[in-house]
């Protein structure tokens, strides 16, 4: 079969970057994220944090292809954000939620 192996979908390359950013060259404060090695579950998480954001205008993520592992999630902000400091107070408020349901999960 054509199919890669199943370690190929969590297992980060030696020399690939797990994020990679890069700006959008046609669109004002717009910019992709990639992450290697994920799929629909962060995707979507990220994308909902983002629009939490009221700094964001837009933001969505795509799959390029279902065998290649990764996500490039596009985020668009106001003149008032930068889009990777949208995407790193995502991710940073991602963090805490997730450290809060931990705790109340132990007590």
């Amino acid at each position: 079969m054509n199919a890669p192996d199943r370690y190929e979908r969590f297992v980060v390359p030696e020399g690939t970057k797990k994020v990679s950013y890069e700006r959008d060259t046609k669109i004002i404060n717009a910019a992709s994220v990639t992450i290697e090695r994920e799929e629909h579950t962060i995707g979507n998480i990220i994308r909902m944090q983002l629009h939490r954001d009221e700094n964001v205008l837009f933001a969505g993520y795509k799959l390029p292809h279902p065998l290649q592992y990764k996500i490039i999630v596009r985020i668009h902000t106001t003149g008032r954000s930068d889009p990777m400091q949208a995407y790193n107070q995502a991710i940073n408020d991602l963090d805490r939620e997730l450290d809060h349901l931990k705790k109340s999960f132990e007590v």
